[in-house]
């Protein structure tokens, strides 16, 4: 047994059968590898966005959140933006750390917490977790490991109560790993999604597929998508509510898609005018996962012997 695997033990951690899953990423789906400051990345250049973002959202007077490593990725001569305004980006960071954190606070025993990230999120290091947090990055293997190496040189580290494991996205067999490393779809578990790069519809797809295979009954997953997901092949009267509701309940979640507006209000902050293609959506696990499944079919099994071999004592 591993160290690594000795400190699982002591969580409780117990690796279930994994299930079969599609590829998440076919050949048109390979991207070139990038490097920081490449501009020939889209996505990487996304996710310098969003930490540019969450940095000068953290100088501001009255912040929605701190981001303390934020700075570690950008260039940090910005002057602090002093606009009323707040940017749906910082909105949805804020929205989506609270609705994690206060559904997590309420699970007893492990916690599991997986995040479909680009990368350089900095949520396992800046929110305050409860202890016995298992946490998971799915992101893009190139990305996390320019953002690992910068985040160490801040100083950044993990609670000594909580275990964290990073996944790289381009892995054809994700079940398999997030179950090695001690996930268990018979346990609450929150799935976060913001920022995960998305090649087309059937990349998200093949990821909610995933989510819905292994997250219990009950569990969350929770963030935004791109709002070209639900404009892929449809004309202009498209509802994109009637859209999500489809696409989430064929895969077993019942979905809400949440008003940038109305969490604005709530927050008393007021949006920029600009246009924010984003969909931010919560969704709750409506069926049993694989695991779940498994257990029930083996605790059948056994009834069924057990009543066959009464059964035969009788005769």
């Amino acid at each position: 047994m591993t160290s690594v695997e000795h400190v699982a033990a002591g969580f409780g951690v117990a690796p279930a059968t994994p299930a079969w899953r599609p590829k998440l990423m076919g050949a048109s789906g390979v991207r070139p590898r990038a490097k920081l400051g490449d501009g020939s990345d889209p996505f990487l250049q996304s996710a310098l966005s969003a930490a540019s973002l969450r940095f000068r959202e953290t100088l501001r007077p009255e912040p929605l959140f701190v981001d303390p490593y934020a700075s570690c990725f950008v260039s940090t001569d910005n002057e602090v933006d002093m606009k009323k305004q707040t940017h749906h980006y910082c909105l949805a960071t804020k929205y989506i750390d609270d609705k994690l954190l206060h559904t997590i606070n309420r699970i007893d025993g492990l916690k599991q917490v997986v995040l479909l990230t680009d990368g350089m999120d900095t949520r396992p290091y800046r929110l305050n977790w409860p202890s016995s947090t298992l946490m998971f990055d799915i992101s893009p293997d190139e990305f996390y490991k320019i953002a690992a190496e910068k985040l160490e040189g801040v100083g950044a580290k993990i609670s000594r109560s909580c275990l964290f494991y990073h996944i790289p996205l381009a892995l054809s067999n994700l079940q398999h790993v997030l179950h090695t490393k001690g996930f268990n779809g018979s346990r609450p578990s929150i799935w976060v999604i913001q920022g995960l790069p998305l090649m087309n519809l059937a990349s998200f797809e093949d990821m909610l597929f995933v989510v819905s295979s292994m997250a219990m009954n009950g569990s969350l997953f929770l963030g935004e998508l791109p709002g070209w997901l639900a404009e892929t092949g449809i004309g202009r009267n498209f509802d994109s509510g009637k859209w999500m509701d489809k696409l989430f309940m064929s895969n077993g979640f019942r979905v809400d898609i949440i008003n940038y507006n109305e969490v604005a209000r709530n927050l008393g902050k007021q949006l920029t005018s600009e246009e924010y293609r984003k969909i931010l959506f919560v969704a709750e696990q409506l069926r049993f996962s694989d695991a779940q499944m498994e257990t029930w079919r083996r605790e059948f099994q056994r009834v069924e012997e057990e009543g066959d071999e009464d059964g035969f004592e009788e005769l």
